[in-house]
């Protein structure tokens, strides 16, 4: 649970927090988690103005130019009553490491206001379960892969499992994997190449192992990257986002 919230929500106007690789990359998730939201009950919002959080330029020492994504970023979203994103690197991003990034004054100020609305979609959605009956169906087996911004920064462990084991006809498998990076890193997968191969065709290995039909997570990058090692091994599974489970 987020500080400061407690208990199912009531209907909100929910601000969208899409990041890039979401938006260029796989917008399915996108529209997945503006229909979950919907027929929830909340009234959703995206503001086009929104960019990059700044993540990538942070993690690559370029602490200026990061800075000033989050200042627009605290500037877009300050009036928000909550902010959801389908993403826990991103989320992680603003919520740990904007704190670090130089802001002053009243943007910093904003920051820390805005940090405790801002929301991985698994743990907003927490807050509302159990889902209506019948809210959404799919008949496949399914294993989840933890991505490791959302389960170790942000102490999200069981709640996409929570959420997964609503949904009418799944078969969650369940698994003994230790958790373990699956090699993406952003800029490290760019950098050491080889090095990121090979973790995720490990990982990839083992997830294949389970006999499950899909794999699911929180982050579309690191799924990106497992199916590409799918791909190279050969391998039949398929990589989906839970939201797209979840919307059915």
């Amino acid at each position: 649970m987020v500080a400061g919230w407690s208990g199912r929500v009531d209907p909100l106007k929910v601000q969208l927090f899409i990041p890039c690789l979401v938006d260029q990359a796989a917008p399915a998730t996108a529209h997945a988690t503006q229909q979950i939201l919907e027929r929830l009950g909340h009234e959703v919002h995206f503001d086009r103005r929104q960019t990059c959080c700044g993540q990538a330029l942070f993690n690559s020492g370029f602490r200026l130019e990061a800075r000033i994504l989050a200042e627009r970023f605290v500037q877009i979203f300050s009036e928000a009553e909550a902010i959801v994103s389908p993403s826990g690197s991103c989320v992680s991003m603003v919520v740990h490491h904007y704190s670090e990034i130089g802001l002053v004054g009243n943007l910093r100020d904003d920051c820390e206001r805005l940090k405790s609305k801002v929301f991985e979609l698994s743990q907003f959605l927490s807050m509302n379960l159990p889902f209506p009956s019948g809210f959404s169906s799919f008949p496949h087996s399914v294993v989840y892969h933890p991505s490791c911004h959302l389960n170790r920064d942000l102490g999200v462990k069981t709640e996409p499992l929570d959420l997964l084991s609503q949904i009418d006809g799944i078969r969650l498998v369940s698994n003994d994997l230790p958790v373990e990076c699956c090699g993406f890193g952003g800029a490290f997968s760019a950098k050491y190449g080889k090095l990121s191969q090979r973790i995720a065709d490990r990982r990839a290995e083992a997830l294949e192992a389970t006999g499950a039909e899909f794999v699911t997570g929180g982050d579309d990058s690191c799924l990106g990257h497992i199916r590409q090692s799918l791909r190279r091994i050969g391998s039949p599974m398929r990589v989906i986002h839970y939201s797209r489970i979840l919307a059915g």
